[in-house]
């Protein structure tokens, strides 16, 4: 797909790997639909960096726990921008201040996790269907967890709700075929949680192959590609995890 002049919906674009992933289209030819629920400044300044490219945004606001945004966002996208050929799905819940183990479960927790990490995906995709279809070559990118292999039992909740939107990327990509792609990006390590001490980071980077996190801007790439030149792909998980699952 070539992306000029192409329009693209990024969940969770304010920040971390969304944002990463709004800039590279935008550097590629995208409008962008900036999503973003409670980081509206980071948001615009998101926005303002794609029409310094030259490339028109928009932000579309709105909590993925709410039934209501799921249709909202993908048509405000298609009223501004005048159509959607790409959806990425890159918003999540992942919670690293918490216990989500056997011992402390918690149904709440649960809930909102597949809520958020699951059903929102799959309702952007129901409502964005058609949008996407009517392009000709439209494609849905989830970003799941290359954890979904090696699950933490400290992130139950987490890995359970990522590696149903694993399973969903597969499912979708028949149900959607031939009009729509549907492929999933499996990260390791690109960003770091704040909470996360000095000592824990090198404990997990010392576990990767390439003795190395990733970046925003690796992911960013790898989801480009798969919108740019993965023509002849779906169904796909690719991690870019620096080998942790090669091993």
């Amino acid at each position: 797909m070539d992306l000029r002049d192409k329009v693209a919906l990024v969940t969770g674009a304010a920040k971390r790997v969304g944002r990463a992933i709004a800039l590279e289209f935008a550097r590629r030819g995208c409008h962008v639909a900036v999503h973003h629920r409670a980081s509206a400044d980071q948001a615009r300044q998101v926005a303002a960096e794609i029409d310094a490219l030259g490339r028109r945004a928009i932000l579309v606001p709105g909590d993925l726990a709410v039934d209501a945004t799921w249709s909202a966002i993908v048509e405000q996208t298609v009223e501004s921008l005048g159509r959607l050929d790409l959806l990425v799905n890159n918003a999540s819940l992942f919670e690293s201040g918490r216990p989500d183990t056997l011992d402390a479960f918690d149904a709440g927790l649960w809930e909102r996790m597949l809520r958020i990490n699951l059903i929102a995906p799959v309702a952007l995709a129901h409502h964005a269907r058609a949008r996407l279809a009517a392009t000709g070559t439209g494609k849905v990118i989830n970003l799941t967890d290359s954890a979904v292999e090696r699950p933490w039992r400290s992130h139950l909740a987490y890995g359970a709700s990522k590696a149903a939107l694993a399973a969903m990327t597969k499912a979708l990509a028949k149900e959607l075929a031939p009009a729509i792609q549907v492929n999933a990006v499996a990260p390791g390590i690109a960003v770091f949680p704040e909470s996360y001490s000095p000592q824990l980071r090198k404990t997990l980077v010392d576990r990767v192959p390439l003795r190395r996190e990733g970046t925003p801007e690796e992911v960013a790439r790898l989801v480009r590609f798969l919108a740019e030149e993965g023509d002849y792909i779906t169904g796909q998980i690719i991690a870019i995890d620096g080998g942790r699952n090669a091993l």
